[in-house]
């Protein structure tokens, strides 16, 4: 069995023991060292590490089992690592978010499904590197989530779609709503602090830089400074207060990111200091509104609560890509006006750069066969390209109502080639091969005209 060993300046802390393959030894051996550094690696006599998962500035993790479970368990025990060269008061500090991230998972982990628990706690002293010198470390453990963070899943999959996009929010801001009201502001909203497991199930990780609130006037006291660049608001970066529409702010950012593809240096204009993520993507006029205002940088301009967002999106339907009508209320208003604003009924049916360039391809691919067919039965050219054109704009049509998508585009020119294959009268003297051809041709030029279309279209948003 491999055991990893967590001493930091280790330079080989792989470790394999042949007798750790045995259960039976694996659950009553009293301890192994690392054959390198001498370092003990069963941690507080049960944690077995495995692997490292990452490193941070503050910490790293490592893949463990619990060898007093039953089936070993595997979980994730953090160790904390501050970076280098920092003061003692930045180390005290640094020290203290990592106890926070611990008191904060016992406090809440096992009350939501959604937030990892804490199993365990604890300190581990060791003799150092030097003679007569020891090292003390930290160490916390908590729930193993099998899976992918968001930012992973990005790095393989590409943008995400706008009903994802908001499938996750909607997680989140349900996450959020119960740590709110638990007086904890998370502070750390991002990508890679949204853990996507086998199931589909989201979890929200990294309780460290955790603000908890009191009840008192000063509630909201100055930050520690400790937050990620690019997601957190401005009253955060500054060193001020923190408020729940901070975590809002910091999940907005994350869904812009998550719909573009972008990183968040890419969507921000530092000149107009303003979010110009809306012409990366495609979303509902009314989903806009609603990540507009969670990205506004005054606090009291943005939504106060979790709820209110979760409210706001009720408005979007089981599907923002479904083509129902949704009525936009209350979104443009200031935190201080409660009356409604009735906006004009917005129809959603929003297609992805992707598909919209696929159903050019099928179409122009499509037309070019059937103009071909046609040419072969009617001898009026005119009246061959007239029935074309009525073909191919039915086809486009029952594509912006999604009669036709996914496999329907390979399965339909697939169907109408095989009729021109096996009835020579419609292939027009060509040849398949020149049939072939001359659809690909027309296929390509559909995508670069739809291309060329799309980037005047989106020249002139910018314009006017």
């Amino acid at each position: 069995m491999e055991v990893y060993c967590t001493r930091p300046q280790c330079p080989r802390p792989q470790n394999y023991f042949t007798d750790l393959d045995n259960t039976a030894t694996l659950r009553t051996v009293q301890q192994k060292f690392c054959t390198t550094c001498g370092m003990p690696l069963i941690l507080a006599g049960r944690y077995i590490p495995t692997k490292q998962l990452g490193r941070g500035g503050f910490g790293a993790a490592f893949l463990a089992r619990d060898r007093y479970t039953p089936v070993m368990r595997q979980c994730v025990v953090k160790q904390f690592l501050p970076a280098g060269n920092l003061t003692e008061k930045q180390l005290r500090t640094a020290l203290e978010l990592f106890e926070r991230e611990a008191t904060v998972l016992e406090a809440i982990g096992n009350q939501h499904d959604q937030i990892p628990d804490l199993f365990a706690y604890f300190p581990v002293i060791v003799e150092g590197s030097a003679p007569g010198q020891q090292e003390q470390f930290f160490y916390l453990v908590q729930e193993y989530i099998d899976g992918l963070n968001l930012e992973q899943e990005l790095a393989q999959r590409g943008a995400f779609s706008e009903a994802e996009a908001v499938q996750v929010m909607r997680e989140i801001l349900h996450i959020l709503d119960f740590v709110h009201c638990k007086d904890i502001i998370h502070r750390d909203i991002k990508p890679s602090n949204i853990m996507c497991d086998k199931n589909a199930k989201l979890y929200l990780l990294d309780f460290g830089a955790v603000k908890q609130v009191t009840k008192s006037p000063t509630a909201f006291a100055g930050s520690t400074g400790i937050y990620s660049q690019g997601f957190a608001p401005p009253e955060q970066i500054s060193g001020g207060q923190v408020f729940p529409s901070s975590d809002l702010y910091a999940l907005a950012v994350t869904i812009i990111i998550l719909l573009t593809n972008k990183s968040a240096a890419e969507l921000f204009d530092g000149f107009s200091n303003q979010w110009q993520w809306q012409n990366h993507t495609n979303v509902s006029p009314f989903l806009a509104k609603i990540l507009n205002k969670m990205l506004q940088s005054a606090a009291n301009k943005r939504f106060q609560s979790a709820k209110e967002v979760l409210n706001a999106l009720q408005n979007l339907g089981k599907s923002p890509s479904s083509s129902k009508q949704i009525k936009a209320t209350q979104i443009n208003n200031p935190v201080n006006n409660p009356s409604p604003v009735h906006q004009q009924t917005t129809s959603v049916q929003q297609f992805s750069t992707i598909e919209i360039l696929t159903g050019a391809g099928f179409s122009g691919f499509q037309a070019g066969m059937i103009a071909i067919a046609l040419s072969g039965l009617i001898k009026s050219q005119i009246v061959a390209l007239f029935i074309s054109g009525v073909i191919l704009s039915i086809l486009i049509y029952a594509q912006t109502r999604r009669w036709i998508e996914r496999f329907d585009l390979i399965i339909i020119p697939a169907i109408t080639f095989a009729i021109i294959y096996f009835v020579p009268v419609l292939q027009a003297n060509l040849g398949i091969q020149t049939i072939i051809i001359l659809s690909v041709a027309s296929g390509l030029g559909s995508i670069a005209l739809t291309s060329l279309f799309r980037l005047i279209y989106r020249l002139l948003s910018l314009l006017l």
